[in-house]
């Protein structure tokens, strides 16, 4: 953790909803000004698109069908926490681009399924902002979760999570069914081991939980809708956390744990906005007194 180069990580599997949270984040750091660096999870794999399948198949020749992108080996997670050690400590550091698609082959020069080239992160960055899969990660190499000031877990229930990842893959992938199972199939292991043990090391989760009838992933003919949805949001620490102001805030809100509380679903923008505004608003007050970037600009702005 860093008091002047505060670091934030949003962390969920494929499907789960990291990107809409990230959403969220842009909107309150344009909204109070706050310059924001942004590393995305998918830079850090270790192999792109085509060196990935070949190193898959070589691994299944051996006998291991369980080799993925959730799993250590597929990933520079020892180079990601330098990232974050070095950001931390200096407020610089190094990040990438993983190439989508086409649209983002027009912005880095590269074709979908590559990496851009090694950048350096903006001097003027303020805040380093994490989406990822191992955001929280804890190895018995690497301990990213201890670098990260603010870690938000973004975990669906299970089917949910399965519903997000086959409509997309087939909308946008154009993956068949049996593509999509064999991808769940063979991360599962790494899912168990890597991903959900994340979710005791965040601060908060946000967890989406449909009311309507998720029981067969494989047949839902679409997403359930946010207006179809609670969201349990769970606080590792809930001191500090003004719960009487939330369900006031929050219609048809509710406290289910000390340190939990329900939310209807096409309220999690709000939620979020309550929650997360003040917890990023005093990092970048800590910042500021220890003489961080925000002090340096503001003493710039005092002096022109």
């Amino acid at each position: 953790m860093s008091t002047k180069h505060p670091i934030i990580s949003v962390t969920g599997s494929s499907g789960a909803g990291t990107t809409s949270v990230k959403k969220t984040f842009q909107r309150i750091f344009t909204r109070e000004k706050i310059n924001a660096a942004f590393i995305e999870g998918d830079a850090f794999h270790r192999y792109d698109r085509v060196e990935m399948k070949k190193v898959m198949a070589r691994e299944a020749d051996k006998g291991n069908n369980h080799f993925s992108h959730f799993g250590p080996e597929a990933n520079l997670l020892a180079e990601l926490e330098e990232v974050f050690r070095d950001f931390g400590e200096t407020g610089t550091g190094k990040t990438r681009h993983y190439v989508h698609d086409e649209e983002e082959e027009k912005i880095y020069g590269t074709p979908p399924g590559t990496f851009s080239d090694w950048e350096d992160i903006p001097k003027d960055t303020e805040i380093l902002f994490y989406e990822g899969l191992h955001g929280a990660a804890v190895t018995d190499e690497v301990n990213l979760a201890q670098h990260c000031d603010l870690k938000i877990g973004v975990v669906p229930v299970v089917n949910l999570e399965w519903i997000q990842k086959i409509h997309r893959d087939q909308m946008d992938r154009g993956y068949s069914h049996e593509a999509i199972k064999d991808t769940i199939l063979r991360r599962m292991p790494d899912y168990l081991d890597y991903i959900c043990p994340q979710f005791s090391q965040t601060d908060i989760n946000f967890q989406r939980v449909p009311t309507v009838d998720t029981s067969n992933a494989f047949i839902a003919r679409w997403i359930p809708t946010p207006d179809e949805s609670m969201v349990v949001i769970r606080f590792a620490n809930p001191r500090g956390i003004d719960f009487p102001y939330m369900t006031s805030m929050i219609d048809n809100s509710f406290m289910s744990r000390a340190n939990s509380i329900v939310i209807p679903g096409g309220k999690m923008d709000l939620a979020m906005q309550l929650v997360l505004t003040p917890m990023i608003m005093q990092l970048m007050e800590r910042s500021r007194r220890a003489g961080g970037r925000r002090a340096n600009i503001q003493a710039v702005q005092k002096s022109a």
